[in-house]
């Protein structure tokens, strides 16, 4: 089993960014994705997330070709895929408390209230968020902290796979550390794919299976 992107091309506003990329991740493995500034990176984790429509090509999942994108595709589907981006605060509604934040995605699908409030209760410890900062709002936590939070909403509904988009770039050491840990152990109890994206060789050495290249070959 494997989420899949297949000869794809995609761009925004008519400029091409990714030229005929492809990349699988399998079930249980962590796939490090390298490559210089403004080759795509971000862009290939937006269409493998269902986020992004590509000009051609297709993304697979579990043997299964995905047609659409965001609100399109089936929950059952958008459901298996999370993602972590590098900017907490770009991907946090400032309006939400951190437990409505990690609880969003679960009330998407209309998870009954006391479902969702022992599923938050959950990430959060695994998080290492205390009940006093579930309360606050992304302005009042560090970027640490919220990242843990927007991590935790990643993992609401137990995703197949994993996309951390350059995740640990603004965090410290120890958050760093603390982030791949959460992700591993999630890992380890429900074999998800991994897909890091970063700049950092070590991290990638570290942490990854196996590591792929995207160059200035493959965007244009």
């Amino acid at each position: 089993m494997s989420l899949t992107a297949s000869g794809i091309h995609a761009g925004y506003r008519g400029r091409r960014v990714l030229h005929d990329v492809s990349l699988t991740i399998e079930r249980g493995e962590t796939v490090g994705l390298r490559g210089p500034s403004g080759t795509g990176k971000s862009t290939l984790v937006r269409v493998l997330a269902l986020l992004h429509p590509p000009d051609s090509g297709h993304v697979t999942l579990d043997e299964q070709r995905i047609r659409g994108h965001g609100h399109r595709v089936p929950a059952s589907v958008r459901t298996r895929i999370g993602v972590l981006f590098q900017s907490p605060r770009a991907a946090a509604d400032p309006r939400l408390s951190l437990s409505d934040l990690i609880a969003e995605p679960l009330r998407a699908v209309r998870h009954p209230r006391e479902q969702i409030t022992g599923r938050v209760t959950d990430l959060a410890e695994r998080a290492g968020l205390t009940p006093d900062l579930l309360d606050r709002r992304p302005h009042a936590v560090s970027d640490g902290q919220l990242q843990r939070a927007c991590l935790a909403r990643a993992l609401a509904h137990d995703p197949d796979y994993l996309l951390c988009d350059e995740a640990t770039t603004m965090l410290d050491a120890s958050t760093q550390a603390h982030v791949a840990a959460m992700i591993t152990d999630q890992q380890q109890h429900t074999g998800m794919g991994v897909l890091v994206v970063s700049h950092d060789p070590a991290l990638l050495t570290r942490w990854t299976d196996r590591i792929e290249d995207l160059n200035t070959e493959t965007a244009r």
